[in-house]
């Protein structure tokens, strides 16, 4: 792994940078990296066809920087130096005049919708990039495992694999990669999380939000796209796989492509072991939101979900036969960001021993809201000592000192390295794994349910995974 010196120029072009994802997250996660840490002479150019000049971009960088209170040196020569050219990113030679203005080691951002990307890469390859220029690309990559293949295809044409950056900023948030150090780093958890020893696994992300101006890119992707074929499997990933030798980017992204190369819908059955819903009017809090279809920008004729839950496979040695069901629906009333695990009963409760005992569970919070670590056991006492009381345990991970998109920038910028980045194949898996799931929608053999917002989901569905092992007679 090579790292970025105090004093080397490097350029950061953001194409797309009016964007609402440049302005939320894109530039926040920078200006917390530059008040934490020098990226060298970094250059930041803005690109995109909105009729900015350098002055609005300015403006726009400042505002953002302020929302992390981003402030030092580093960060003032940023927004100094910052320049915004207008372009259209598809043709030819205003790429090329954009590379012009562009000093030492290039990184592209494309914060674009997935078709401007895959026009822009179709005219870097006509026209070539500097020597090593990274990639960093938005998901969703792709819209099915063909296309993310033929994309992957194009952009290995431009760059090497290793300077392609598929960005998902779930695998960059300081709650998730606490898992490697809660797996990887105890004893006491390790050798019980497996088959012989956890009866169920659940990844839920469940967020009272709603559609919150992204009516346009939603509708056409919904729970299932959006969330779980991306963040939800990278998550249940970093979880499943095996101990791996260092945290570098060829250990942990090849552990983490074993298990998605391993998993599948759960009996190969898409119709009993997936389900879909979407909201209804309903009150979140003491806001009144309406139901889906009347929400702006919205057809009334779609069928989006906006729920969506998968009870997967992991064929492994250390998961097979245990269920991982992922679930993750917008506009719910209880909040909920973590992985749950699940433990089988115990074999034998000794006899005169009062009351029965609760399954033992561990949640790990997997969001900056959530950011709690629980066991939940159960104990005798305090009153009847041979009476079984359950208890629960927990604690708080630390909060991390850099923003998801601070860690991703970190990574690309600073150390060179692509351990948090997705991978090419795996890409390619995760649309693999939920196509059963899309055609059996699209031929409506799932029903497409009701909930009403604020409530948690549809009546019915259960709230562990599913199938147990009693249900598969063993």
């Amino acid at each position: 792994m090579t790292t970025v010196s105090d004093n080397e120029t490097q350029t950061l072009v953001i194409l797309g940078a009016s964007g609402d994802l440049t302005a939320r997250l894109l530039l926040p996660g920078l200006g917390a990296l530059l008040t934490s840490q020098a990226l060298g002479d970094l250059q930041l150019i803005g690109s995109d066809l909105r009729d900015w000049d350098t002055q609005r971009w300015q403006a726009q960088v400042t505002e953002s920087f302020a929302e992390v209170d981003a402030t030092g040196p580093h960060v003032d020569a940023v927004v100094t130096n910052t320049t915004y050219l207008q372009a259209d990113v598809t043709a030819e030679d205003e790429l090329r005049a954009l590379l012009a203005a562009c000093q030492g080691p290039v990184t592209i951002y494309f914060a674009l919708p997935p078709a401007i990307t895959e026009r822009a890469c179709q005219a870097l390859e006509a026209i070539g990039v500097p020597e090593g220029t990274r990639l960093m690309i938005e998901k969703p990559f792709g819209s099915d495992a063909d296309s993310a293949q033929a994309l992957n295809e194009l952009v290995t044409r431009i760059v090497p694999e290793h300077h392609v950056h598929r960005i998902d900023h779930f695998v960059a948030m300081p709650t998730v990669l606490n898992v490697l150090g809660l797996r990887f780093a105890n004893r006491m958890f390790e050798p019980v999380l497996n088959n012989e020893h956890v009866a169920s696994v659940d990844i839920v992300f469940d967020e009272t939000l709603t559609l919150e101006g992204r009516a346009d890119f939603y509708d056409a992707t919904g729970a299932l796209v959006d969330m779980i074929q991306s963040h939800m499997l990278e998550v249940l990933a970093l979880f499943a796989m095996d101990p791996v030798p260092s945290l570098g980017a060829d250990d942990v992204r090849d552990g983490k492509a074993q298990v998605l190369r391993a998993t599948h819908i759960w009996d190969d059955d898409p119709i009993n072991y997936s389900r879909r819903a979407r909201y209804t009017a309903g009150k979140i809090g003491d806001r009144d939101v309406p139901s889906y279809v009347d929400e702006q920008g919205i057809d009334a004729s779609s069928t989006t979900e906006t729920l969506a839950e998968l009870v997967l496979a992991v064929d492994t040695w250390r998961w097979s036969g245990v269920p991982f069901r992922v679930r993750s629906g917008k506009a719910l009333g209880s909040p909920r960001t973590e992985i749950v695990i699940t433990f089988q009963e115990p074999p034998l409760v000794p006899e005169g021993m009062a009351g029965a005992p609760q399954a033992n569970r561990l949640h790990i919070g997997i969001d900056l809201a959530s950011n709690e670590l629980g066991l939940e056991l159960n104990l005798t006492g305090p009153g009847d000592p041979f009476r079984i009381d359950p208890v629960s345990m927990s604690g708080q991970f630390g909060p991390g000192a850099l923003p998801p998109y601070g860690e991703v920038f970190k990574s690309v910028l600073v150390d060179d390295t692509a351990t948090l980045s997705v991978r090419g194949d795996m890409v390619v898996e995760c649309w693999r794994i939920i196509e059963p799931v899309r055609q059996a929608w699209r031929n409506g053999q799932v029903p497409l349910q009701e909930y009403a917002a604020g409530s948690n989901g549809p009546t019915g569905w259960p709230e562990t995974g599913l199938p147990n092992r009693a249900e598969q007679g063993e």
